[in-house]
Order: structure tokens, then sequence, then C-alpha cells
């Protein structure tokens, strides 16, 4: 096997607070180690469409307290196609990059380890996204701050809530997982939360109703993962019909919850996974997803990371309950 000596960094899919600081520790994990770091923009797009240049320290120099990410980022449909994966192939091979770090979620991992698969390239994917949903770590990149970011905005609906008795339902990202609904709504004491690893057991809305509202409790918070059959719109109306009584309003965070400057957290774990994809590669690790589990680095396969049933704690659900009487 050649010795690996230039490395591709990406940042692909949505973005999340701390991609940031993932970039500069890769940059400057790698430089220290002796390798040469090339910088890819726009994603896979970018490196089918070459557009990559050297990284310096220089390139990173005060980045790790921004949101977003300097190498941009996009969902590419190209890259799924063969042709498309040929190009950016090419393009690899063209700069001499060795070995590809790629910083996403489970969409973007997906695409690295095919691109392995095919082409017998060294991939290593960090845990980029704000949903929490890769397998084999216990936190993602911007999942913290994305936390933080919606507790601060139920806190100010509270506000209008308490003031005219309203039922606030609040839509939250998230898709198929509700890490983020459910721990936001105990962090921002919501009497409930609605998500999609309960939808298939029990009509989550029923339940809320027949315990959660009581005559001297005519404010509610109730936190929703976003989904385009059962969001927000869809349990509100669900309320007006079948409760007329009760004075109901929608917000929709939408992408509000991916901007802002990341968390001691998630810079550190940025950082730290940063650091820990330029140890894989010098440890001939492959294919590899690089967490943090137990406050430990560890390596999960790609195959492995982006399962679609990481374990949702169910206890958090009994927590919730009890503390929202």
């Amino acid at each position: 096997m050649a010795k690996i000596k230039t490395i591709g960094v990406m940042t692909s899919g949505g973005d999340a607070p701390g991609m940031n600081a993932a970039i500069r520790a890769v940059t400057r994990a790698g430089i220290c180690n002796g390798f040469k770091i090339m910088g890819i923009y726009r994603g896979y797009d970018g490196l089918i469409n070459d557009e990559i240049q050297p990284f310096s320290t220089e390139n990173v120099s005060g980045i790790i307290m921004s949101g977003g990410t300097i190498l941009k980022t996009a969902r590419s449909k190209e890259f799924q196609t063969p042709e498309g994966r040929e190009k950016a192939y090419n393009n690899m091979v063209k700069h001499g990059i060795d070995a590809l770090i790629v910083i996403g979620g489970n969409g973007s991992l997906t695409g690295a380890m095919e691109f392995a698969r095919e082409y017998d390239v060294c991939c290593i994917g960090l845990p980029g996204t704000i949903d929490n949903d890769l397998y084999g770590t216990d936190s993602t990149i911007g999942y913290d701050t994305t936390m933080n970011t919606i507790m601060d905005c139920v806190d100010r609906i509270r506000d209008t809530a308490q003031s005219h008795e309203r039922i606030f339902f609040i839509e939250v990202m998230g898709r198929d997982a509700g890490f983020l609904a459910q721990n936001s709504a105990i962090a921002s004491g919501a009497e409930a939360a609605i998500i999609p690893e309960e939808s298939v057991h029990v009509d989550q809305l029923a339940r809320f109703m027949e315990r959660g509202i009581r005559k001297s409790k005519k404010s509610c918070i109730v936190i929703v993962s976003e989904s385009p059959k059962c969001g927000a719109l869809y349990y509100a109306d669900r309320v007006r019909k079948e409760f007329p009584n009760f004075d109901v309003r929608v917000s929709i965070l939408g992408h509000l919850q991916r901007g802002g400057r990341p968390t001691a957290h998630d810079r550190i774990l940025a950082s730290r996974t940063g650091v820990g994809a330029i140890e894989a590669i010098i440890q001939g690790q492959r294919n590899v997803m690089v967490g943090v589990r137990n406050n430990e680095i560890v390596y999960v396969p790609l195959v492995e990371a982006i399962r679609s049933d990481k374990p949702f704690d169910k206890k958090l659900i009994k927590v919730l309950d009890e503390l929202s009487i």
C-alpha cells in the first residue's frame, strides 16, 4: 500500500456549527505530522469540478469561533452517479490526493463509503451533523450548539405562550431522529416532545392532551421533530379540530438552528475528532468515522456509522413526562 502524503478535506451536506473547527484541526494536525493538505470547496461537487487548493495554517487562522464552513458545502446529485465519482477520482489523482477526510452526516459518509469501495481510496469521516443520528459516537459536531439555539428560542417563545395562555407547537430539525426534540424539550422545560421514535407505538398528541393539559395550565410548549406529513402544523390542526377551546400557535425554527457560534463542546469535539482523523491515517485506518464514546476517541467502520438505528434512550421520555406535570 502506497504511503499517504496528501490529504483532501471537505465539508458536505447540511452545514453544522463546529465544521470550521474540524477543518482547522485536520489542517493543522495534518501539517504538523508532515502531510500536505488540500481544501476541497463545495463538497463532492467541488471534487468533481476541481475546486481544490492547497491549505496552510494561515487558511484556518481565526475560524474556530465561526459557524458555517469556510469550505462551503453542497449536496451533490452528480456524485451519486458512476460518471460523477469517476470525475472526482480523476481530480484526486490530478492533485495527488491519497486520502479524503469528509466532514458531514449520514448521506455524506454513505457517499464516502461507496467511493472508497469503488476506487480503493482511504476515506475518513468526521460526524458533522446537527441531528446526532450517526451510530457509534455519543455526539456529533453541531448537535450541542443547535440544542442551545433551540433552548434559547423556546425560552423566548414561552414568554408569549404564558402571556396569552397558548399552546405552542415548535418544530425543530432532526428528520428521522428525535434527539434534538427530546433533549431540547427537557432542557427548555417543555411539556411534551413528539418524536419519530415513538410515532409507530402511540398517538403522542392524544397521550399529551390526556396527561399534560390541566385546567390551571393553559400555556404549553410542545417540541415536534420535523416531518413532511406529521410536523408541527399537522398537530396544531388536530388540536384546533379536536380541542377547539385551546388557543394554538406554531413556530417552525427552520434554518436558524444551523447557524451561530459553536459552543465549547462542539469546538472541542471537532478539534479532537479532527486530530483523530489524522491519527487514523497514520495508523493505517481506512474507511472509518472518528467518533467519541465515553470521552474516548473511537474508530467506527463507515458501514456501521450510517446505520439508521442509533439507540434512542427511552428513559428520556419518562424524564420529560415526570417533569412536565
